[in-house]
């Protein structure tokens, strides 16, 4: 999974912006109260000074982000004390957002006024209008992606609305710059209606040459991407379902090689059928998997059964092939692969003991994965989970740089299963076998090697199955 949210995570230091009655409040009381909590006061800077009252601003080092809330309460609750801000560096680097559009040729004169706006830029437009694919060359469509969310599911925090999404998915369009040099933006929606969604994100598509759809709820999510696949000719990619399902798919090569284990010969459970959890599904029978039996709160899926979510009745006629019911406990007896997409300290101890040997797990679940890797480090062949405060941790940023990248270079009209196994087995390639071990099955999401081996076998992937309208100069 993508990001570790439900836990602050600071710097070494915050500012506290404190406007203090000089007459009322002593500065040594402040200074005592961080002193007792722990904290470290290293600056003192001086906003504004009157002669009764003070403004300032101290940054103070901490350990953790308890000693925050310590802090912060102990001051606000002194007397002649007004407790305006406190920032520490992650809220610093958000000041005025963390991205900008900046000019890749700039206006000096009049001619380039005239070639950039009007009137020669009229000549341009006409290109385009005669031929609709040159806007693939002419505008920014060729290396931009839309970064859509409703802001009804951003991970672990759930359904927080379209403002307060924005900053998650800036980080996205980060990420698409530094890791493939995909321009992008951030599009925050303030509707959840999927009618609304669709149409809106129809029309803004003619800017873009690729959407990427990020943090929207369960079953809705379905929809919506389907729709758009169907009726846009431009890749349309729910990172939360099929990133996930990538990079899973790319750490299950690298485990199933440790154990010298076969992938349709192997038992999967798969607990949490919701986006990430039949993503991943698709993927692992698009890569031969036989035998799958999903888990939900409700116990095991099973055809015959009729479920309310119609993404499940799905899922019920295409996977547990031997009909096995029961509870996470019962189902998983034997199983060589846990996926985890659920929620923390589901699977225990004793439940993989009753796998078959050498059991693969992957507990995704964040903060909290499904068991604590600690726990199982002793019967575990390989542990994963979506922390990176932890060995082989299953991240989205290592897909979809590299797939939009190539997606991009190739104008793909779509991102199918096959673009996606490529992507995923282009992943596991980058670990070799001599380095290959069971705390590491998977490449940093900084490995120089990630984005371009992912990029070339999407291309390759993209041309073999003639989704590509334009052919990279190298395969020609």
């Amino acid at each position: 999974m993508e990001r570790e949210f439900g836990k602050l995570i600071t710097g070494k230091s915050i500012i506290l912006r404190l406007e203090m009655k000089t007459d009322v409040i002593k500065f040594s009381d402040i200074v005592q109260i961080i002193s007792d909590e722990g904290g470290d006061l290293v600056a003192i800077d001086v906003i504004q000074m009157k002669h009764d009252m003070t403004i300032r601003d101290l940054t103070v080092n901490v350990s953790d982000s308890l000693q925050i809330v310590q802090i912060s309460e102990k001051v606000q609750q002194l007397n002649g004390v007004n407790l305006v801000n406190v920032s520490d560096q992650t809220f610093l680097m958000h000041l005025g957002g963390k991205i900008e559009t900046k000019l890749k040729v700039p206006i000096q004169n009049r001619d380039d006024l005239s070639r950039v706006y009007t009137p020669d830029v009229a000549r341009v437009c006409m290109a385009i209008q005669e031929d609709q694919r040159k806007s693939f060359t002419l505008t920014i469509k060729r290396n931009t992606v839309a970064v859509v969310s409703d802001g009804s599911a951003v991970l672990g925090l759930g359904n927080i609305g379209p403002y307060a999404a924005m900053p998650v998915m800036e980080g996205k369009a980060m990420l698409f710059k530094q890791m493939a040099d995909v321009d992008s933006f951030p599009i925050c929606l303030e509707t959840q209606d999927t009618e609304e969604i669709i149409r809106t994100i129809k029309a803004i598509a003619p800017a873009f040459g690729g959407i990427n759809l990020e943090d929207i709820s369960s079953p809705r999510c379905f929809e919506i991407e389907e729709r758009l696949k169907e009726e846009l000719d431009i890749p349309v990619f729910h990172d939360d379902q099929h990133g996930t399902a990538v990079v899973l798919y790319a750490g299950l090569i690298s485990a199933l090689k440790l154990v010298n284990k076969s992938i349709d010969q192997i038992k999967v459970v798969v607990n949490g059928i919701g986006a990430a959890g039949i993503a991943c599904t698709k993927i692992l029978l698009a890569a031969g998997a036989k035998e799958i039996i999903g888990v939900d709160k409700d116990g095991a899926i099973v055809s015959g059964n009729e479920y309310t979510n119609p993404m499940w009745n799905w899922y019920s006629q295409n996977t547990n092939p031997h009909k096995s019911s029961g509870s996470l406990a019962d189902v998983i007896k034997g199983a060589d692969v846990f996926i985890g997409l659920s929620r923390g300290k589901i699977l225990s101890r004793e439940m993989v003991m009753t796998m078959n040997a050498e059991p693969i797990v992957f507990a995704m679940a964040n903060p909290t994965p499904e068991i604590d890797p600690d726990e199982i480090e002793d019967i575990a062949a390989v542990v994963a989970t979506g922390r990176s405060d932890y060995p082989n941790q299953i991240n989205n940023v290592l897909c979809f740089p590299g797939i939009f990248r190539g997606a991009l270079d190739c104008r793909a009209t779509t991102i199918n299963e096959k673009m996606k196994l490529a992507a995923a087995e282009a992943i596991a390639s980058v670990i070799s076998d001599d380095e290959r071990n069971k705390y590491y099955i998977i490449p940093s999401v900084f490995n120089p090697d990630v984005v371009k081996l992912v990029r070339d076998g999407v291309v390759e992937a993209a041309i073999l199955t003639k989704v590509a309208r334009r052919i990279p100069r190298e395969y020609r």
